[in-house]
């Protein structure tokens, strides 16, 4: 099987191919972040870089064990760059495994002539001091799991047979985390999903936080991907638990999601005023970093399509460079509020139009005094647009880069 180009970060990430900037690729675990990086360094070789001239080190292989205390890490990428003629390129996969790790590669870009690229699966790798330190110095990129159009490409590289009808079904069920295209059966697939859950909670959340109670971490996470799209405070969720017969605090509650949020298996989109152009501090929702993770392990067996349209479309404008939030017009919801730049847009999100949904999905929108775009995104397939209000067919929406 050919892996696809991950354009739509690729064509983020080369104007700063060797610009003094250290260059930091985020995301969940398994979401491509090694695909991608192997992608620029073959970018670096199009433009005629020597392979001797590149050094890639991966540290999630324990060939490289070693290396993760900072005074040998940086003696063996002294030597590697002694052997090399001119400008290196330094590729660090899973960087959060080395020791100082920040304070190591601060010293490569001042010692060496030389560009870097790490990347990492917790979403706190560049917070509080550590960013306040390296401020000016990198430029972050968020990698996210394929979405479908990316799907749709790894289907026809790979001349393989498919519906649209049944790459979204499967999105739906599955999520995009990349390996899961390669298995070969459904089985398969759902041994991945809960080997990959497990590895993210254990691994990435329990563990490297030190949490001693991991059936609440488990039922809190549980409880939010039951009810992704829901709006939460901290107070609202730990009553929930506790009635469940979990016991908690509310400070207990908002730690722990932090670290879920770190480990970007749950996503939170703040609420915005759009009257008052602010963001009101309670009531977040919670979406999943990814629907296949989110399916695998979500306590109810109920099937929630609206939630999951909601979700892959929180997904897919995160994907596209867009910062997401839920919008809040007087009393009523605006599913997301978009912004890359200075550009803005405002969308709903219904699984079907029934009448009662046109007035209100499209009724919310057209309360909106602006004029930037506003899009309308369900199953149906009859075109709905109305008052300069676009509506979009979801598989449409999903397969067409264009359409916002």
């Amino acid at each position: 099987m050919e892996m696809i180009r991950r354009n739509l970060y690729l064509d983020r990430i080369r104007p700063f191919i060797d610009q003094d900037l250290i260059k930091v690729l985020i995301g969940l675990r398994r979401s491509g972040k090694t695909i991608l990086l192997s992608q620029i360094r073959d970018v670096l070789l199009e433009r005629g870089v020597s392979k001797e001239n590149i050094i890639e080190i991966n540290f999630e292989s324990r060939r490289f064990k070693e290396l993760e205390a900072a005074d040998i890490f940086y003696q063996y990428v002294t030597e590697r760059v002694k052997q090399a003629k001119g400008r290196v390129y330094l590729f660090f996969d899973e960087i959060q495994h080395v020791e100082e790790w920040h304070s190591v590669i601060a010293s490569f870009r001042i010692d060496f002539d030389c560009d870097i690229y790490v990347t990492g699966s917790n979403s706190k790798l560049l917070s509080g001091e550590l960013a306040t330190n390296m401020a000016g110095r990198y430029v972050s990129f968020h990698v996210y799991p394929f979405v479908l159009s990316e799907i749709q490409e790894f289907y026809d590289k790979n001349e393989m047979t498919y519906t649209r009808e049944q790459l979204f079904t499967e999105y739906l069920k599955y999520g995009g985390l990349p390996m899961r295209l390669v298995l070969p059966d459904p089985h398969s697939v759902r041994t991945y999903l809960e080997d990959v859950y497990d590895s993210v909670v254990m691994k990435d959340i329990l563990s490297r936080h030190a949490i001693r109670n991991e059936n609440l971490l488990r039922k809190l996470l549980e409880f939010l991907l039951d009810n992704i799209g829901n709006p939460f405070s901290a107070r609202s969720i730990s009553r929930a638990l506790i009635s469940s017969g979990q016991a908690t605090t509310v400070e207990t509650i908002l730690n722990y999601i932090d670290k879920l949020q770190a480990g970007m298996i749950l996503s939170k989109a703040e609420r915005y005023d759009i009257k008052g152009k602010n963001i009101l501090a309670s009531t977040e929702k919670y979406y999943a970093g990814d629907i296949g993770l989110r399916n695998i392990n979500k306590a109810s067996e109920q099937i929630d399509t609206n939630k999951l349209f909601e979700n892959v479309v929180y997904l897919e404008m995160l994907s596209r460079g867009y910062d997401v939030k839920v919008g809040k017009l007087d009393t009523q919801e605006i599913d997301f509020v978009c912004y890359k730049g200075q550009k803005k847009l405002y969308i709903q999100v219904a699984y079907v139009l029934t009448e009662d949904c046109v007035a209100r999905e499209f009724g919310n929108l057209e309360k909106i005094d602006d004029n930037f775009p506003k899009y309308v995104i369900s199953n149906d397939i009859v075109d709905m647009s109305r008052n300069g209000i676009v509506h979009y067919n979801m598989i449409d929406f999903l397969l067409n880069k264009k359409s916002v």
